[in-house]
């Protein structure tokens, strides 16, 4: 069978065949290495399928199965932060509803790729108190784990006792966790993540472990292999691998006729905004469900869920 790779408006896409069917694998490019997305890709249609059963995007019973329980774990991960975690995560939520398109005009990046929200947001977190730096993170491709790089923030929280911990603020959290023909029951697990992560490195691997193996379940119900790119090892290195922390951007040297575009990265926060205000519309809803008894679950309790084997 023929499978050819086609890149149109940014997205990846199959052409199968000589029927002249069209299938996407991925979403838009990011800034995270075009070499070895090539790479990745060649991969993924070496290994995947590229069959007539691979088309469908319906759960079977056994796959709806797996992916119930999966998706009974989310709440429990989104549940288990430490206070410090909440109240961080309720700053970095006002800061961001805060945030205008005009303020980001004194960030000079471009393109940015959102460089201009997290820079503009650690300004906002460092005012507020916080030890807050932007992370460039870049590693090497190992075996099947294709190289890459990733931005994301920092915040360092300083104990009483004098140790230290590193909390992560990742602005776009759930597009990590995309993948093509998604199952109905898949979105509503992708859906359901945060929408900004904020927490410890412990808590995004166990968020990482859920949806790997969700990602996982999905694509095996239409023969798709897990794509190299969203493996476990993968995600793990876009947040545990060596990384540069700035505080504020590096000074670029322009001339009087350069001018920089944020026109991405003000669209970019028009949707995370609206986003995090469709997600506080539903936890708001939810809230008083919430504050049942079945959510006062004991402790031995809640490990075993959010613990028990993938």
């Amino acid at each position: 069978m023929d499978c050819r790779v086609c890149v149109a408006s940014g997205d990846l896409w199959v052409r199968v065949g000589g029927g002249g069917g069209m299938a996407q694998i991925g979403g838009g490019f990011s800034h995270e290495s075009e070499h070895d997305l090539a790479m990745m890709v060649s991969d993924f249609l070496e290994n995947g399928s590229c069959g007539a059963e691979s088309w469908c995007s319906s759960d079977s019973d056994s796959g709806l199965s797996d992916l119930a329980h999966l998706a009974e774990k989310i709440p429990f991960c989104k549940l288990s932060m430490t206070r410090y975690e909440s109240d961080l995560l309720s700053v970095v939520h006002s800061l961001l509803l805060s945030m205008k398109e005009t303020n980001l005009q004194s960030v000079n990046f471009n393109p940015c790729y959102a460089s201009c929200i997290r820079f503009y947001l650690v300004k906002l977190l460092r005012l507020s108190g916080y030890d807050a730096g932007v992370c460039a993170s870049k590693w090497q491709g190992s075996g099947k784990v294709p190289g890459g790089d990733h931005e994301y923030i920092d915040v360092v929280n300083y104990n009483s006792s004098g140790s230290s911990e590193r909390l992560i603020i990742d602005i776009d959290f759930r597009s990590h966790f995309e993948i093509a023909r998604a199952v109905e029951s898949y979105e509503r697990i992708l859906n359901s993540l945060p929408v900004v992560y904020v927490g410890s490195l412990i808590r995004l691997q166990q968020f990482l472990g859920i949806m790997v193996e969700a990602a996982r379940s999905s694509l095996r119900q239409n023969s798709m292999p897990l794509p190299p790119w969203r493996s476990l090892a993968y995600l793990q290195s876009k947040w545990q691998s060596p990384y540069q922390r700035q505080i504020i951007p590096e000074e670029k040297i322009t001339s009087s006729t350069d001018s920089f575009n944020h026109e991405q990265c003000s669209e970019q926060l028009r949707r995370l905004q609206s986003s995090l205000h469709s997600e506080m519309e539903v936890e708001r809803m939810l809230k008083p469900r919430n504050s049942d008894n079945n959510w006062r679950l004991k402790p031995d309790r809640r490990r075993h869920l959010l613990f028990r084997p993938l």
